[in-house]
């Protein structure tokens, strides 16, 4: 096997569960579900770095693909969504899933200035960044139809789409955070 193409795909899986722990986590602060359990300060601390994580394997994700040879990826082809030539539409979504984690991620050091409300509708857009990650794992990804990525890919999506009904149907339940 292709050292590279083991990178490729290895930082890909490791970054879309990384991405789904921190989905996941977010949810479950959000919902109040860990308020007895764990304190405030280290829920955040958890979540944030399983979000520099996912970004950060995705980083490596992307590097990898300019230096493997499978497909030749130029920087334009992972940078630009629509830009690839090979599977245009699973590619864009891997990019903008990115560019929506990079964003996310971002908002954890400026949440003070930008405000909570603004805050809290960037948070949202994690439900898209999941969404387009997933479809892009499932199409781009050279093994997604093997056992193991169609229990790993259902078994994450699973467990958010739960999780996420469970907080819409708690939402207002609990007292809002500042």
């Amino acid at each position: 096997m292709n050292l590279t193409w083991i990178t490729v795909r290895g930082s890909g899986l490791v970054a879309f569960a990384l991405l789904a722990a921190a989905t996941l986590w977010g949810l479950l602060i959000s919902s109040k579900m860990l308020a007895h359990a764990v304190s405030t300060k280290n829920t955040t601390y958890v979540h944030e770095t399983l979000s520099i994580g996912s970004l950060l394997a995705t980083v490596i994700h992307v590097v990898a693909l300019l230096t493997d040879d499978y497909v030749g990826f130029g920087l334009r082809d992972v940078l630009v969504p629509g830009a690839s030539t090979w599977e245009p539409v699973a590619v864009a979504l891997g990019i903008v899933a990115l560019y929506g984690m990079a964003l996310t991620s971002f908002t954890f050091y400026v949440r003070r200035r930008i405000g909570q409300r603004v805050w809290r509708g960037v948070h949202y857009l994690a439900y898209g960044v999941f969404s387009a990650a997933l479809i892009h794992g499932i199409e781009a990804g050279t093994d997604s139809h093997g056992i193991f990525a169609v229990a790993f890919y259902g078994g994450t999506t699973l467990v958010i789409a739960i999780f996420t009904i469970l907080r819409v149907l708690t939402y207002g339940t609990h007292p809002r955070t500042r």
